[in-house]
């Protein structure tokens, strides 16, 4: 294999860069040219099919920063569709014309299903990410335990069908943690911190939403934050637990910190949040105001007595406010523990193509008494008997329903992440960079305008 291709697809994570770079890095060991594709799919399906050479003359180019958030190439959430013919045939042409042997895959399980046309005729394989940590499996033959789409069951663990014991191995987790999962509890635990004095100072209830469309792994995390209450989407929302928690927890502290994933659930199942009409580009149904839910049906369980003592003189209907820390979870400098991991995932993925393996997933392993390793699976693996990558959701076991919080398992599979996750050179960053006098004198530098000189077209 002499040239390889490289994308990446659906959203941005601060760990894409990280994980560009250790692709090309192992490449360069190797003596494997790497191309990048601008754009994910949508690049690859342009005539023009507009690339950058990464590593010339088996080099790194120096616009390819580890440290830097988002992704040098650009993404998009386009996504080869294999009924389409054309689309096939442009993709299968392209690739050719550049002298591709083979493509690395930067992405989700949107990316995967993209992935699945091109892998009928060139060797492919995938490099996780997704800040949501929703791309793995809790043990490896847990899709047989999806029900069929007629059934109508919106969770696989309404019936907890778990292998003898409702416990789930640490070692047992295909994935541990995707690149980019890190960073996004870090910004969230940051947040909340912040948001907890506003909170405290003014006697209120602060509801924060968090993202994870139908996985609690980010809501799990802000335990670092240390909120009063966590809820997630694999839990439907108990309103008389919650009330009496809530009440029980005002009283003693005179205000309250809610951390809510954006998928959380009614009783019934549906979503909290209202739904619109439309849908984003990967086919979901766009959720909003998971908060805002929460914040009126609250509002209207705990009434103005409540508040009447520490808020005297001001409105009861102010006890209470929402924040969506929204795309911030996505942004910035990745911490030391996605650059890192990320890095050796995508040099994983160099390594898989140059042994001849296709339709795999490079997986990042833990043992806990051997700490992280390297592996991969295969795609299919991931998939239910029906054909569908379902997302990985927080096994029941991690997660105390009476206390709202991560139990004891919980902890313990946050630990191994979230312990010295942050580098001292995290800090020096902060320390020299936010606050230098050159960023007063000049806008800042996007890395698109040097990579633009670099920019190839067929």
């Amino acid at each position: 294999m002499k040239r390889i291709g490289i994308l990446t697809a659906g959203g941005d994570t601060p760990a894409l860069n990280a994980t560009i770079f250790g692709a090309v890095e192992r490449a360069n060991a190797l003596g494997v040219e790497v191309v990048g594709i601008q754009r994910g799919y949508a690049g690859l399906l342009d005539p023009r099919v507009p690339h950058a050479i990464l590593n010339p003359l088996y080099t790194t180019i120096p616009e390819l920063d580890p440290c830097r958030g988002g992704t040098l190439i650009g993404s998009s959430r386009t996504y080869v569709d294999r009924k389409t013919h054309e689309q096939l045939e442009i993709a299968k042409k392209n690739l050719k014309a550049l002298n591709i042997d083979g493509l690395i895959c930067i992405g989700g399980d949107g990316t995967i299903n993209g992935m699945q046309p091109i892998v009928e005729f060139l060797p492919c394989v995938l490099a996780p990410k997704t800040i949501d940590n929703d791309l793995g499996l809790n043990y490896i033959d847990e899709p047989s335990e999806w029900n069929s789409p007629q059934e109508g069951n919106s969770s696989r663990w309404m019936e907890q069908r778990m292998r003898g014991s409702d416990q789930v191995r640490l070692e047992d987790i295909i994935n541990y943690a995707t690149p980019g999962y890190a960073t996004a509890v870090f910004v969230v635990a940051q947040c909340l911190e912040r948001i907890r004095t506003t909170a405290e100072s003014h006697r209120r209830i602060a509801i924060v939403e968090v993202m994870g469309r139908l996985s609690g792994y980010i809501a799990l995390g802000s335990a670092y934050g240390q909120p009063d209450l966590i809820l997630i989407p694999e839990v439907p929302i108990n309103l008389e637990l919650l009330e009496a928690q809530l009440r029980h927890i005002y009283e003693l502290q005179h205000h309250a910190v809610i951390v809510v994933g954006e998928g959380l659930r009614e009783a019934d199942g549906t979503p909290l949040g209202s739904r619109r009409a439309s849908t984003d580009p990967a086919g979901n149904i766009m959720l909003e105001g998971a908060a805002a839910s929460l914040k009126d049906l609250l509002a209207r369980r705990l009434g103005s007595d409540l508040f009447e003592q520490p808020r005297s003189f001001e409105s009861p209907d102010s006890a209470l406010f929402t924040r969506k820390i929204g795309h911030t979870q996505r942004g910035g400098r990745p911490i030391l523990f996605d650059r890192f991991y990320a890095a050796q995932l995508g040099g994983k993925a160099v390594e898989l193509l140059a042994a001849g393996e296709s339709n795999s997933i490079a997986t990042l392993q833990y043992e806990p008494k051997h700490g992280f390793s390297l592996s991969s699976v295969s795609a299919n693996k991931l998939r239910d008997r029906w054909g569908e990558i379902h997302p990985r959701e927080v096994h029941p076991s991690m997660y105390d329903v009476e206390r709202m919080r991560p139990s004891s398992l919980g902890m313990d599979y946050l630990k191994p992440i979230f312990t010295n996750a942050i580098g001292w050179d995290d800090m020096e960053f902060i320390r020299s960079g936010i606050f230098s006098p050159g960023n007063l004198t000049s806008r800042y530098q996007s890395v698109t305008t040097d990579l633009q000189k670099r920019i190839r077209f067929l």
